[in-house]
């Protein structure tokens, strides 16, 4: 069997959709003669932690190696465990001052660590690849100096986009330039680059020229069959339509247009609006809360809070449609939520207020979609009606057995493992 070495900062028992994606792919490698090995963070403080995704990696019988010790914020505050997540106006402020002192993220001292454990561990041990998953891309930038020390593939996985990123803020023209300079050096170490989507990759090939076609590679986000298989539909609260949203709220997205919109039904269609009910699985925020009442829609909407991976999967297969947005933002084209994936795993219609980008073409290419502007009230309004016309008439459409069948993260860890396969080495 050949054997992997995972650096993913985000894992296990960290909840949140950016575990997810690192944690599927190890549990599947076995299956394509991949032996993982995972260096990760140790004990930090964080938004969520998730029982039933820390017992799923307990059970997989996977060597997992934890990195204590550095300075990052999450470190420094670990003895807090599950902390308050801020709300998004101080969020903001606290991002910002981060990205100011800190390039090109927060997270540098725990790389450097990971670094020094990655450099111990190919000192003693022979792997066949190397496998960085970022954010944080502290992580890509200084562990892919490893290889003038060590020759061994270098994989660099991208969640998101790095320089010129939705989330991104530079100060000074010299934090701009820092951040390219720093992709580019890592870039050029990288054996091969995998992304969720082909924004992602259409902005990394414009930006860096020396990078050829084959060189990225689109590995998107998907859903596990087991998940679906095993964990049953909680029951329907009611005969109402059930549209459910399902994750975080951020920087990104808000529900406010949403709610505006529904606002409007139920001053125009009360009668429809009774039939309709509105459910938030994950972090609906005290601001969104706030508004809910101003709005006067508390006897509509249902916020079940946050909840462990599982229990988000037997609500998602209870709804009857499955809601998200992306907002209108620099780049937020090359954005695509996980949870769109799940959506189609969980084989529901999905109404997506979302602009042109990878976010629109997923759901265009589900089948399955309602479309829609995230920001325009009176669309989104005549969206909704059109979702509960089909809803009552029978003929809300999912996504093709096909379609699922691509996204299904087993498949997806095949594609991963034949690009390992692609540059395994002999030693020089």
């Amino acid at each position: 069997m050949f054997k992997v070495l995972v650096v993913a900062y985000y894992f296990p028992p960290m909840g949140l959709s950016g575990v997810q994606r690192t944690l599927k792919f190890v549990k599947y490698m076995k299956n394509y003669n991949w032996e993982p090995t995972v260096i990760t963070s140790g004990d930090v403080a964080y938004y969520a932690h998730d029982k039933s995704l820390t017992e799923e990696l307990n059970g997989l019988n996977i060597k997992v190696i934890r990195i204590s010790g550095s300075k990052e914020p999450n470190s420094i505050l670990s003895k807090f465990g599950t902390i308050k997540l801020p709300g998004e106006f101080f969020r903001n402020i606290f991002d910002k001052i981060s990205q100011t002192i800190f390039i090109p993220d927060n997270k540098k001292s725990w790389s450097k660590l990971a670094y020094k454990k990655v450099d111990e561990i190919l000192s003693k041990e022979k792997y066949d690849a190397l496998f960085v998953t970022s954010p944080p891309f502290s992580a890509f930038d200084i562990i892919s100096k490893i290889k003038k020390n060590h020759y061994i593939p270098l994989f660099a996985d991208y969640r998101d986009l790095w320089y010129q990123s939705y989330f991104s803020f530079y100060p000074t023209p010299f934090h701009r330039l820092l951040h390219k300079k720093k992709e580019y050096n890592a870039l050029k170490a990288a054996d091969r680059i995998t992304v969720t989507n082909r924004k992602i990759k259409e902005k990394l090939l414009n930006t860096y020229p020396f990078l050829a076609y084959e060189d990225v590679v689109i590995i998107s986000h998907g859903y596990d069959p087991e998940d679906f298989e095993n964990i049953s539909a909680q029951p329907k609260p009611s005969n109402r339509m059930v549209l459910m949203y399902s994750g975080i709220f951020m920087v990104y997205n808000t529900p406010k247009y949403f709610l505006k919109a529904f606002k409007q039904i139920t001053i125009e269609r009360p009668d429809i609006a009774m039939n309709i009910e509105l459910h938030f699985v994950g972090f609906l925020r005290k601001e969104n809360q706030k508004h809910i009442k101003k709005l006067n829609l508390q006897s509509f909407v249902k916020d079940h809070g946050y909840v462990n991976h599982t229990d988000s999967i037997a609500k998602i297969k209870s709804a009857d449609v499955l809601w998200f947005m992306v907002g209108k933002r620099k780049n937020i084209d090359a954005i695509l939520p996980g949870k769109v994936y799940e959506y189609i795993g969980a084989r529901k219609p999905i109404l997506a207020c979302v602009p042109d980008g990878a976010a629109k073409m997923a759901v265009e290419e589900s089948g399955a979609g309602f479309i829609c502007s995230p920001d325009n009230i009176n669309e989104i309004k005549e969206t909704i009606l059109k979702v509960y016309n089909s809803y009552k008439e029978g003929t809300l459409p999912i996504p093709s057995e096909d379609l699922v069948e691509k996204y299904r993260r087993d498949n997806l860890t095949e594609l991963l493992t034949k690009q390992f396969q692609m540059k395994l080495r002999t030693e020089p």
